[in-house]
């Protein structure tokens, strides 16, 4: 089963959302966009700045751990440019 990890950006918060999904990524992110109690519901302008395939849930799970674990918006940004 394929499976994506996706950065997400909100210009109004200035935030990055970090996941992974096996559903298509447009789908995960009008998931996003509609009415919840999660992380982006605050905002509705998150875009995909970036993504990558895995050929499993739990590689893209461990790309999104890996990446969540450096805390620095400064590296996330390095991924975003170098593709």
């Amino acid at each position: 089963m394929n499976a994506n990890f996706y950065i997400l950006y909100s210009n109004d918060a200035d935030k990055y959302y970090i996941g992974h999904t096996t559903e298509p990524i447009k789908e995960r992110l009008r998931k996003h966009l509609s009415n919840h109690d999660g992380f982006t519901a605050k905002y509705k302008d998150w875009t995909i700045i970036y993504t990558e395939e895995y050929a499993t849930k739990e590689l893209a799970y461990q790309r999104e751990r890996q990446v969540k674990a450096w805390k620095s918006r400064k590296k996330i940004a390095q991924v975003i440019q170098q593709r």
